[in-house]
């Protein structure tokens, strides 16, 4: 009974053990039998214990030929038989896994050695290194490699490789100290080179960069600080250029400090030394290159290439850049025999560039040329102690002490206004190397010393007086002097001069001269004041007169309206006057005319009627063939019809007449004794017959006048002929 129950109480432990057994049994039977459960999300490294083959051979470390050890070949997910546990030992582990937009770094634990020159294992078709055997045949290299993982999920081998993601290192079953991996990984971090390079855009697997304007490969002490600071244009974020310093290859020739570029030949290209075997196959070398990278994406291996974010090269506009080279075959000199200041070579080549950079932005590397800024605007540089432009050029020149002749000991500040011809800006640097220099070792020198010479040759008070005159003599002075020094003089200003420190209690030299030409000034304007004064009485009598006039000015208004009025209507009645005048001397003219023709007129037909009275009357004296005959028989015929009686009745004779008539041979006597003589002469024949001589023109008249001679006559003759005709007759 005792034993029964003893068994009884123990029955439920042992049921518990065998049913344990019986489940360990079930699980390590497919182990047992050689089947392997491989997940879809891991790889199985094989690891084989032993082998007919034996082990790897000396310096293997993964087996290609079922030897004992690390297998090439590994298992992808799935069931997988014939892996019997006393042979095989499977180590799963997970599938590399690249995040979007990172990259992953390879490290392969066997394969041929590197060679001396090399540091990074080259690049074998392998599927981007997930065909281990592959891998292994081709000649692949055993330490970091040149190739990387782009995003995505690879199934490696991770007993050949060490894969080096940002979030983890995938070092495999391989038991070994892990630190080098993760001091691997922690400098691949800080150069942030699991991200890709961006260039130009701030963002992206840069956004981290802040790039500074003194970055850029503009000369430091050639740009003036308030460009390096502040440049509008110039986003430091943005404008920005990627200097690439290879870490594998053959080495640049000896003399060379930069890589050349690498050029494409035959349509391969290294892709901006993306592609590691393109670069070296085209002949590229370790060290830094002269090609950089502008804006863009570029997935570059870092353990291949590092890269420096440098800002690009602006040139302002008022600026040009020269041009130092520090790369390139030597050129021939382009100066001449004259400049013996050094060479200036063609673009391209070592040395200073003859031309320099228009205003811009340029991606050039900054280890390979230097860029000198060099202002062609106008720029002024102060010679006052304390003060600046902000282009700092001048921020090591002060006041120039002077002694003048008469012993002043001033400080004289001023101001000089430059110009450089862009097109010398070459020369500029040549000779100088930048224009911080230019002012400080050439400029300042000859301007204080100029300036001395005129202070010992002049006094205190020519600098005050004559300032103008000062400024344009060293103007014209100096601009020839720098005119040799390719550098333009615009202007010289001279500022107030300065007594130097003055010992407590002494009065300051300078201002008493100041006030005295305050007191002579003071004396000057006082005169101009009086004068001016003694103006403005006589302004202001004008004024009392203008105000007088203005109170009258009603008055004086109507009384010159009056005499315009009186002056105007008297030349209107002139005017009418002469008008009147005008009209009577031509109503005058013109009647006189009209009497004149009237008389004109009516003279002539008295004249022609006269002439044909006288025609009649000659016709008549004719045929008496005596004019007397001819007077007698119209003296009759008056007579006849007078009603005075023809025998008077009381006859007077007086002894006058008799006297009278001896004296004159018997021509007097009474018309009637005249007429009785001429009867009685007419009947006896006694000078019956007058010479006819003095009537003939009379009657040649009178016969032309009638039409007898040579036609008629015109009537503008007819009164001339009959009064030559009338003379003659006379």
């Amino acid at each position: 009974m005792n034993n029964v129950a003893l068994f009884t109480i123990e029955a439920p432990w042992m049921i518990w053990v065998g049913i344990l057994a019986i489940g360990v049994l079930l699980l390590c039977l497919p182990r047992l039998l050689g089947v392997v459960y491989i997940p879809y999300t891991h790889v199985g490294i094989i690891e084989k214990i032993w082998s007919s083959k034996g082990s790897l051979r000396e310096g293997q470390i993964i087996a290609r030929g079922g030897e004992a050890g690390l297998q090439a070949r590994f298992l992808r997910g799935g069931i997988h038989f014939g892996l019997y546990p006393w042979q095989y030992r499977i180590h799963k582990e997970p599938l590399v896994v690249v995040a979007e937009g990172k990259m992953a770094y390879i490290y392969a634990r066997d394969g041929v050695p590197l060679e001396p020159v090399q540091t990074l294992g080259r690049n074998v078709d392998s599927n981007h290194f997930q065909d281990a055997m592959r891998f292994l045949e081709a000649g692949g290299q055993r330490g970091r490699q040149r190739g990387i993982l782009r995003e995505g999920v690879y199934a490696i081998n991770l007993g050949l490789f060490v894969v080096i993601t940002e979030e983890r290192v995938f070092s495999g079953p391989v038991r070994e100290a892990t630190d080098r991996y993760a001091s691997w990984k922690a400098q691949l971090a800080a150069m942030r080179a699991f991200d890709p390079v961006v260039i130009g855009t701030g963002a992206g697997g840069q956004n981290g960069f802040r790039a500074s304007i003194a970055d850029s490969g503009a000369s430091e002490a050639g740009a003036p600080p308030a460009i390096r600071r502040e440049t509008p244009e110039f986003d430091p974020n943005v404008d920005t250029i990627g200097v690439v310093s290879i870490q594998d290859g053959p080495t640049i020739g000896s003399g060379e400090i930069i890589a050349p570029e690498v050029k494409a030949v035959a349509g391969r290209d290294h892709n901006y030394f993306q592609d590691p075997e393109a670069f070296l196959e085209l002949g590229g070398k370790r060290g830094k290159q002269l090609q950089v990278l502008t804006d863009g994406t570029f997935f570059i291996n870092r353990w291949f290439g590092s890269v420096e974010i440098k800002a690009k090269t602006l040139i302002p506009i008022g600026y040009v850049g020269v041009v130092v080279s520090y790369h390139g075959a030597a050129g021939d000199d382009t100066t001449g025999e004259s400049f013996r200041y050094g060479e200036q070579v063609e673009t391209g080549h070592r040395g200073v560039w003859r031309s320099a950079l228009a205003p811009g932005k340029y991606a050039l590397n900054p280890y390979a040329v230097k860029v000198e800024l060099v202002p062609t605007i106008n720029f002024v540089l102060r010679w006052i102690s304390g003060q600046t432009e902000a282009h700092h050029y001048d921020e090591d020149l002060t006041s120039i002490d002077l002694i003048t002749a008469d012993g002043y000991e001033p400080r004289l500040p001023l101001s000089l206004v430059l110009h450089i011809d862009y097109q010398k800006a070459p020369s500029v640097v040549q000779r100088f190397g930048d224009v911080k220099r230019l002012i400080t070792q050439t400029l300042d020198p000859i301007l204080t010393a100029y300036f001395r010479d005129v202070a010992q040759t002049s006094n205190m008070l020519d600098l005050l007086t004559k300032r103008e005159e000062i400024q344009k003599h060293a103007t014209d002075e100096l601009g020839t002097r720098f005119t040799r020094y390719d550098i333009n003089v615009v202007a010289v200003l001279i500022g107030r001069p300065e007594s130097r420190e003055i010992a407590p209690g002494q009065a300051d030299p300078i201002e008493t001269l100041f006030d005295q030409l305050r007191m002579r000034r003071l004396a000057d304007e006082q005169r101009a004041t009086y004068a001016t004064q003694e103006e403005a009485a006589k302004q202001q009598v004008a004024l009392n007169q203008a105000k007088a006039k203005a109170e009258r000015q009603t008055e004086l208004t109507q009384s010159a309206i009056a005499v315009e009025i009186a002056a105007n209507r008297g030349q209107a009645e002139f005017a009418e006057a002469e008008q009147l005048a005008k009209k009577q001397v031509t109503l005058a003219e013109g009647e006189a005319r009209s009497k004149e023709l009237i008389g004109k007129g009516e003279s002539s037909r008295i004249a022609q009627v006269g002439l044909a009275e006288a025609a009649v009357t000659l016709q008549k004296v004719s045929a008496y063939r005596d004019p007397r005959l001819y007077a007698l028989n119209v003296f009759a015929d008056q007579f006849s019809k007078s009603v005075q009686p023809l025998v008077p009745s009381r006859l007077f004779i007086s002894n006058a007449a008799g006297r009278a008539g001896d004296d004159a041979g018997g021509a007097g006597g009474s018309v009637l004794e005249t007429l009785l003589t001429l009867i009685l002469s007419e009947k006896a024949g006694i000078n019956t017959r007058e010479d006819t001589a003095t009537s003939k023109p009379l009657e040649d008249f009178i016969r032309q006048f009638a039409g007898k001679r040579n036609g008629d006559p015109s009537p503008q003759e007819r009164p001339a002929a009959a009064g030559k005709a009338v003379g003659d007759a006379r």
